[in-house]
């Protein structure tokens, strides 16, 4: 079987933006740890979001045959919950080809960094992981502007 990058030289930079979102289901207490900043390791957020906006930059060295694209925003929010954490990845580029890889990669690495700096809370007596999950992680939004509309 053959495998190949696509090839992009012919199509036009356009504005391109895609927004990924993706959970985190933790225990309540672990979730109120983040509120009140008593997470041993740090700031859970700004670790996150710092992780997500260099998994982004990084996605082309992650994801065999993903283009290297220039990124020229990204934007990530967090929605906290009782039980879980939701993040929010935007990505915009002015290139050949979209950024929902981007997008995705960075809501995961997000995720990961979280249960990363979170996992002493959420282990039961024999260091496992019961009530952790990462879910749903998916494009909610695609843009693609090429001066004509969107």
């Amino acid at each position: 079987m053959e495998v190949k990058m696509v090839e992009i030289s012919n199509k036009p930079d356009v504005v391109r933006i895609a927004t990924a979102e993706g959970f985190i289901k933790l225990k309540r207490e672990t979730v109120k740890r983040i509120l009140e900043g008593k997470i041993e390791k740090g700031n859970v957020i700004a670790v996150a979001k710092i992780a997500a906006i260099q998994a982004v930059k990084h996605t082309w060295e992650i994801i065999p045959l993903c283009h290297p694209i220039p990124i020229t925003g990204v934007d990530v929010t967090f929605e906290i919950k009782e039980e879980k954490v939701k993040v929010v990845v935007t990505v915009k580029s002015i290139a050949k080809t979209g950024v929902e890889m981007e997008a995705l990669t960075g809501v995961s690495a997000a995720l990961l960094a979280i249960w990363d700096m979170v996992k002493a809370y959420e282990k039961d007596r024999r260091g496992q992981y019961p009530s952790t999950v990462i879910e749903g992680i998916k494009v909610t939004k695609k843009v693609k502007y090429d001066g004509q509309g969107c």
